[in-house]
């Protein structure tokens, strides 16, 4: 298991420095490249060449059976001439039967004049160059280079890293969009960010409440209670110890969630990548499975066992500072149970919104509920007598939460199939998963399915008989969705699985979404030749409240009208990793001033949206006019239908007034 472990860490290291690396230089000259007009169709290119410490790089100027150094272009273009600049040096070289050689050291630029045969869009060539060490000659080593032609007719190089644009900034920062001074004063997301952040934190408290039934966490319950309630002088000191302890652990969870907040105010939208990562969504699914099959019993996963004794030595402390190393001890030796509870919330949070506040609420929650039945048996130690006896129907607990553990990865593996488009999890595949993971649920706790570690069961209690059916009811529930019938929109599950177009069916039922457009230019043309304004929805393949508002809201007939009938919706996906085309790639600056590479359809509508309103959170709904005024104040996730119709209706008022 730790073999197991160390390969999952060490893939991903992998993953985490292949996304920062850049292009490996030239073992001997590393080269940059620029380009700037000349004429009509002609240009000069500026090679600049770093050469390594103590080799001599041989000049242009060298005849061709000789080492030499050569820049070649593509039949799209013609060399008319090669300028060097830097220091030419001339020596006799032994090597060569003492024929006298040009090179030279630490740097060269060579300006290379071309003229283009047209109107064409790329340039493409390359640097042959050989170079001499002592008895040591390499080469001729091929550098290529390229230059795509934009549409001012400049070169923008695309082979040495993305160059700065100023019409592809223009593209992003939208200068007719004034977010502070909307038409009409409607909207707003204030309201739906609070019942957002209240939704999390309950999902973390339920998440808390069953990481303590589990073997890790429910035993240490009366153990910890009574160890404070006994060794203190008085019950006002035990009740206020254990309190404390609660406290910490509360504190613990949310300290884990405070790195996000600094990698959030580096970058607002890094939060979001990282939750539609294509690697890391594999990495979770890798991790939720493994994580299940230890729940099944075959193996016990635990964090290293010095870890946890030096934290455990700690307690002997006494005082405030014992009893925090006591919750953090709690922390670190529960984590086989509350690990996979902790990772669910953690994608979940990072997925609902992007932002750091978000995971620290569910964080909270999740503390919250794991500290109070220390904190409130301690202050009524009598209800400890109460409490299940600790035994096999724990065991029973984590073979069920493995089950969901299948379930949870998934949506992982559906997060990354979905921003990537493979077409390996659709709807119907991803119901028909969970529907498995509910039947074999309902058939363990029946007593048809037994693990290596279970003890014979001889009658089936109560309590299994309700949960059975439960689940049963649920997965019963869950049927329909692996038909193409109006009753495949499961609403109590809305936004977890795919959307209903991404489905086996060629015939698909699909909603609003099937008359959007994914092109912001696109959808501003439309608006200005049928005279209507634009709803834009940003949005992400793996957002669940996306989905929920898609399949939940849109569908309602008042809803759907306004938007079929009086807008232009443009749907922008903020993590779609599809490339852009290599002419429309650029470097961009932002507001804060930090350059970021313009790469991906995700990259772009996800700065547009960062750029012109100053939040990444998605849903996000945004109204303006063809001319690109701003109607209303922009709205997020409004799961009431009437509520997100009434600012539909405020945006068209808005419209016919600007008219």
């Amino acid at each position: 298991m730790k073999q197991l472990l160390t390969f999952i860490i060490l893939i991903t290291a992998v993953f985490a420095v292949r996304a920062q690396e850049n292009p490996a230089p030239a073992a001997v000259a590393k080269w940059e490249y620029t380009a700037e007009k000349k004429g009509e169709h002609e240009y000069i290119l500026h090679l600049k060449g770093t050469v390594q410490k103590d080799w001599k790089l041989f000049s242009t100027t060298m005849k061709d059976d000789e080492p030499n150094t050569r820049v070649t272009v593509d039949s799209a273009a013609a060399i008319t001439g090669i300028t060097e600049e830097g220091e030419l040096k001339k020596a006799p070289e032994p090597l060569f039967d003492n024929t006298e050689i040009k090179y030279f050291e630490n740097q060269v630029s060579l300006l290379v004049t071309v003229k283009l045969n047209g109107p064409v869009t790329k340039l493409e060539g390359a640097v042959n160059y050989m170079a001499l060490k002592g008895d040591e000659v390499v080469g001729p080593e091929e550098v290529k280079f390229r230059f795509n032609v934009d549409a001012s007719g400049n070169l923008v190089n695309v082979a040495a890293g993305l160059q700065e644009s100023t019409a592809g900034g223009q593209t992003l920062k939208r200068a007719s969009i004034d977010k502070d001074h909307p038409v009409n004063n409607c909207g707003g997301e204030e309201g739906t960010a609070k019942k957002s952040l209240w939704g999390l934190f309950i999902l973390g408290v339920i998440g808390g409440f069953i990481a303590l039934l589990t073997p890790c966490v429910f035993p240490m319950i009366p153990l910890t209670v009574s160890f404070f309630t006994k060794k203190s002088q008085d019950k006002k000191t035990g009740v206020l110890n254990a309190s404390l302890y609660g406290f910490f652990i509360f504190l613990i969870y949310v300290l884990l969630s405070l790195p996000f907040h600094f990698l959030d105010s580096l970058d607002p939208e890094i939060l979001n990548n990282i939750s539609t990562n294509v690697w890391l969504n594999l990495i979770f699914f890798v991790i939720f499975i493994v994580f299940a099959i230890s729940f099944f019993g075959y193996f016990e996963i635990t964090l290293p066992s010095g870890l946890a004794s030096k934290v455990d030595a700690k307690t002997s402390v006494g005082g405030i500072i014992g009893i925090f190393f006591m919750a953090l001890t709690l922390a670190l030796v529960s984590f086989s149970c509350t690990g996979p509870i902790l990772g669910s919330l953690l994608a979940g949070s990072l997925s609902t919104d992007g932002g750091a506040m978000q995971l620290t609420v569910g964080m909270a929650g999740f503390g919250f509920a794991l500290a109070l039945p220390f904190a409130l048996f301690a202050m009524f130690p009598n209800l400890l007598k109460s409490l299940p006896k600790s035994g096999g129907w724990l065991t029973s607990v984590k073979v069920v939460l493995g089950f969901i553990e299948v379930a949870m990865a998934i949506k992982f593996l559906s997060n990354a199939d979905l921003v990537t488009h493979w077409g390996l999890v659709k709807r119907e595949v991803f119901f028909a998963v969970w529907i498995i993971c509910g039947f074999l649920i309902v058939l363990y706790l029946l007593g048809k399915i037994r693990f290596p570690h279970d003890a014979p069961l001889k009658k089936i209690s109560p309590t299994r008989w309700v949960l059975a059916l439960i689940f049963l009811a649920m997965t019963l529930y869950l049927l329909p969705g692996v038909t193409n019938t109006k009753y495949a929109n499961r609403r109590l599950i809305s936004g977890f699985p795919p959307p209903l177009s991404y489905s086996l069916y060629k015939d698909a039922a699909k909603g609003v979404e099937a008359n959007v457009v994914n092109d912001y230019e696109a959808a501003l043309k439309l608006a200005k030749e049928q005279h209507k304004p634009i709803l834009i929805d940003f949005t992400g393949w793996a957002c669940v409240n996306c989905r929920k508002m898609e399949e939940n809201v849109w569908p309602d007939q008042a809803v759907r009208t306004l938007i079929e009938e009086d807008y232009i919706l443009v749907s922008l996906y903020v993590d779609d990793r599809k490339l852009l085309p290599e002419d429309q790639q650029f470097l961009f600056t932002t507001n804060t001033g930090r350059k970021k590479e313009i790469k991906t359809i995700g990259d772009k509508y996800a700065t547009m949206q960062t750029e012109n309103f100053v939040n990444n959170s998605q849903p996000y709904y945004v109204l303006i006019s063809p001319d690109e005024k701003l109607l209303t104040k922009p709205v997020g996730y409004t799961p009431r239908a009437s509520e997100y119709a009434s600012w539909l209706k405020c945006g068209l008022e808005a419209f016919k007034k600007g008219k």
